[in-house]
Order: structure tokens, then C-alpha cells, then sequence
């Protein structure tokens, strides 16, 4: 059996309700529902959510919220991988079967599409030595020439490399914070999601973005219209063209 696992809980902070408030047009959750649902390839989507207005969204977009997350998984300290590990089980004991695949995807992730899960489950399982696949970027510049404020001035991070040329170093990736492959056994066992066994999802810059500001929510839904502009371009190009 393979599953996603949307964490959503309704405590957020920075934006309230972030999870359901209306992003593109539509509640931002309904947005990585509909990639999982558009791949095929999930026996359930399902939301892990302590909230019953998050579940009933969720369950309207076509997830299915089957439990109410316990209380020491839903503040703002909880470990994901215990989430994902409790849905895991759940679906398990509903089940009766084994889960031999999951995808964690975050629930404010709207600017994920179907192929990305499907390339990134095609990297996990073309690799048997991987145990996750999981969306990174690339850093704009070289985090070895990073510096941090000290007393009025700067140090180096990395002051061995103050005269290394940009381009004579290796390039680097960081955490897309989107979705999370991984292999049931390495979830369930808390094998670390970054590691050699780990495989990078590489996205686009412009894709990677956090939601944690008014700001970053107006960037991201400027980023989603100008992509759903260029579909609708593609799809109008594709129509025109038939008709000849």
C-alpha cells in the first residue's frame, strides 16, 4: 500500500488558519490534494489534522481525514516523523496491510505538481540503496562565502574559502520544506531524512518558497496565477492547434 500524509494542524501562529485560507482561488490545502490525487498512484491521501473544519476541507477537496491527531502531536514542537509515524500505523490497522511507501507532503506546499511526486518516487525506487527522496534548491550563491554579523562588523563562515572564486566552488542545495519520499521501514525505524541514503528532488528556485508571512503568501500566489497563466496559454495553443 502507498499513502501521502498531509500534517495540518490548526494551531498555526505567523498566518492563522493558513492551512484553509483561500489561496489561487481555492482553500491552500486543496492545492497538494489535488497533485497527490492527480498522480494515481496513492491507495489514500490522507490529512493528519487535530482540527475538524482542516478535515472537513480536506475531505471536500478529496483527501480523507480519518482520525483526529492526538494532542502531543499537534503543538508547536511536534516532531514530524511522529505524525507521519501515527498515520502510518493508523492506515495500517485499518487496513490490514502493510504501507511499503510514503509521501509526506506539507499542507501549505501549493506550488508542487503531480509530475514532481511522480519524479521524485521515480528516483527513490530506481535506487535501492535510498531510503528518501525529497525536494531541495539550489542556494542563489555559494553558502561557503557566507558571513555573520559580529559586534559591528563580519566574520566569514567559512574563512578558508575568502578567496576561493564563486565559480571554483561546489554547488549547494538546501530543504524545499514541500514533500518527503521515503521507504515505510525508514520512516517507521527514524532513519534521518538527510543522509547518503538520501536523494535530492532538485526544483526550481522560484518553486521553493516558505509561507510563513503575509509577504511570502502574496509572493507564492503571484508565482501559483502566473503559472496557472502560462497552463491556460499552453492548453489555448494546444486547442488552437487542433482545430487547423
Amino acid at each position: 500500500m502507498q499513502i501521502a500524509i498531509l500534517p495540518a494542524r490548526g494551531g498555526s501562529k505567523r498566518i492563522p488558519r493558513k492551512n484553509i485560507l483561500p489561496f489561487g482561488g481555492r482553500p491552500m490545502i486543496s492545492w497538494p490534494i489535488a497533485a497527490a490525487l492527480e498522480t494515481g498512484i496513492f491507495d489514500e491521501v490522507i490529512v493528519s489534522t487535530d482540527d475538524d473544519e482542516i478535515a472537513q476541507v480536506a475531505e471536500v477537496a478529496g483527501a480523507i481525514a480519518p482520525f483526529r491527531r492526538p494532542a502531543h502531536l499537534s503543538d508547536d514542537h511536534s516532531p514530524a516523523r511522529g505524525v507521519i509515524n501515527h498515520a502510518i500505523k493508523d492506515a495500517e490497522a485499518r487496513h490490514g496491510r502493510r504501507v511499503t511507501t510514503v509521501c509526506c507532503i506539507y499542507a501549505t506546499a501549493a506550488l508542487i505538481t503531480a509530475q514532481d511526486l511522480l519524479t521524485a518516487r521515480a528516483i527513490l525506487m530506481a535506487d535501492d540503496d535510498a531510503r528518501f527522496c525529497f525536494a531541495a534548491a539550489s542556494y542563489p550563491h555559494p553558502v561557503q562565502r557566507a558571513m555573520t554579523a559580529t559586534g559591528g562588523g563580519v566574520d566569514m563562515l567559512f574563512p578558508e574559502h575568502a578567496k576561493t572564486r564563486s565559480q571554483d566552488l561546489p554547488e549547494t542545495f538546501h530543504d524545499a520544506g514541500m514533500f518527503y519520499w521515503g521507504r515505510c521501514d525508514a520512516f517507521l525505524d527514524n532513519h534521518p531524512m538527510f543522509s547518503p541514503q538520501s536523494r535530492p528532488y532538485i526544483i526550481p528556485r522560484e518553486r521553493a518558497q516558505d509561507i510563513d508571512t503575509p509577504e511570502d503568501w502574496v509572493f507564492a500566489e503571484a508565482l501559483l496565477n502566473l503559472r496557472l497563466n502560462h497552463e491556460a496559454g499552453d492548453a489555448a495553443d494546444d486547442e488552437a492547434g487542433r482545430r487547423k
